[in-house]
């Protein structure tokens, strides 16, 4: 277990460093659109959409990434306050009831929506019209890395319940 655990963890931390590196490109997309407007007053047609696609494949395949590092938004008033052990317990109890069903229902309904996407080879409605089956095809894949992640953690967040348990 411990072996698929570190093989799970390297992939997202390799995905989540190497998707990182899109974000220079963004900005330097984003500075050539600037330029491009407001120094040679010639806006391009290609700017919006492409920025806004390559910054929803940088926010969506982060996402298992920032789960391994802890980077996701948390309340921990309540849970602060409590043990190691109860700590644990309501992390396990919350990847039960929220973190596994919406993971699956986005893997689930991702993965019908990129279906569809390439099947009719969808494009947007813009003048520029690029596709957006690739970039609906982020979707499930990103939700399958963040519960391959939050598969991870639970099965960490068990372990510490053990030990936890023992130790009282």
């Amino acid at each position: 277990m411990k072996k698929i655990i570190h093989i799970i963890d390297n992939l997202n931390e390799w995905i989540g460093r190497i998707v990182s590196c899109s974000i220079v490109v963004l900005t330097l997309l984003v500075v050539i659109e600037v330029i491009m407007r407001y120094v040679f007053r010639k806006p391009t047609i290609w700017s919006f959409e492409v920025t806004t696609q390559l910054f929803g494949f940088y926010f969506m395949t982060l996402a298992g990434y920032s789960l391994l590092h802890g980077a996701h938004v948390g309340v921990d008033v309540v849970s602060e306050t409590l043990t190691q052990k109860k700590q644990a317990f309501l992390q396990i109890l919350s990847y039960v009831l929220f973190f596994f069903p919406f993971c699956l229902v986005l893997l689930y309904q991702g993965t019908v929506y990129a279906t569809k996407s390439w099947a009719i080879k969808e494009t947007s409605w813009s003048v520029f019209a690029p596709p957006l089956y690739p970039i609906k095809t982020v979707i499930p894949i990103s939700a399958f890395l963040l519960l391959l992640q939050g598969v991870v953690i639970f099965y960490k967040e068990i372990q510490k319940y053990k030990k936890e348990k023992k130790n009282v």
